[in-house]
């Protein structure tokens, strides 16, 4: 992360989004384990339990000093008892009802004084969504609700040309559809909804429109270019990024269907903003060779070398 910072300095930047899994949770990080004071006393799991999610504000998000930070929810954050949406929601409140954040629910809605795990907001015509798919349970009926709702404005609106949709697990059917929403039966029902509601913005109300996730462990550009969606409304413009730290996946079966697949790096996406509201984007790879000197002085070269060369489960 401290290198997809990097990247995002030299580009300028207007902020960065993280589609959600922030920690492992479910067993010790291993940079953590890696750091100096840890190596000389291992944590016990309440103890990793306790710090992993300060450390992920400390080692991560910190390292993108004033460019803003939106962040998601994802699986790893909804591991109950060790990590529920609660626990979230009072750690990551800073982020998650920041200026931006708050002043947007608050246009969308002046009764709505509750932070969320989802949200929206629009910057110089593009509205982005942040949509909470990180559990067999979302999107629930009053996330679909909220998301209809300010759909319709964003379709009605002149000045919105261009609708950015944000999750962690992919809505259904793409290419990965073995690990998105096609996990639980209703997260295929209201992912398909959303779809379809992506759709019609597109189609009805001329608004560009791309959808962005994660979840899955590799980088994958054309993700709905499926079968059923060729034959039920259409292929939206789709995008997996999973690359930012986690151990890397093997592509699915069909991935050569999508427009580009790779696995096996780290990365972001940038993605510039044209004055049409069309908007270009671009994998940037991070080699091993950018990772910042404060890192490789943090860690050690052969740690940083392992997490490039063995952390996967993608053996080529």
């Amino acid at each position: 992360m401290p290198g997809i910072a990097e990247t995002a300095r030299k580009n300028q930047a207007a902020f960065y989004w993280h589609l959600g899994d922030l920690r492992a949770i479910y067993t010790f990080d291993e940079d953590i384990q890696h750091q100096p004071d840890r190596i000389a006393k291992p944590l016990t799991i309440t103890e990793y339990e306790n710090i992993a999610w300060p450390d992920f504000i400390d080692s991560q998000v910190s390292a993108f000093g004033s460019i803003p930070f939106f962040l998601g929810i994802g699986n790893h954050e909804t591991f109950s008892p060790l990590k529920t949406r609660e626990e979230f929601l009072l750690q990551f409140a800073d982020w998650l009802d920041s200026p931006v954040l708050l002043a947007q629910r608050l246009r969308d809605d002046p009764r709505d004084h509750r932070m969320k795990t989802y949200y929206h907001w629009i910057d110089r015509g593009v509205a982005f969504y942040y949509l909470d798919s990180a559990s067999a349970e979302q999107f629930d009926f009053e996330q679909v609700r909220w998301f209809e709702r300010n759909l319709a404005k964003d379709s009605a609106d002149p000045a919105v040309k261009t609708i950015v949709a944000g999750m962690h697990k992919a809505l259904p059917d793409s290419i990965s559809a073995g690990h998105s929403m096609n996990e639980s039966p209703t997260g295929i029902e209201s992912g398909r909804r959303v779809y379809t509601d992506l759709l019609r913005a597109q189609n009805e109300a001329h608004k560009r429109v791309y959808v962005l996730a994660s979840h899955s462990h590799y980088y994958m550009d054309g993700i709905f270019n499926t079968d059923y969606w060729r034959k039920n409304g259409g292929v939206l413009p789709g995008w997996i990024v999973g690359t930012a730290g986690a151990v890397r996946y093997p592509l699915p079966p069909g991935s050569s269907d999508a427009r580009g697949a790779v696995t096996n790096v780290y990365g972001s996406l940038l993605a510039t903003v044209q004055p049409s509201g069309e908007i270009n984007f671009e994998f940037k790879k991070l080699a091993e060779a950018d990772i910042p000197k404060s890192v490789m002085t943090r860690y050690g070269k052969d740690f940083v070398h392992w997490c490039f060369a063995e952390n996967t489960l993608a053996r080529q």
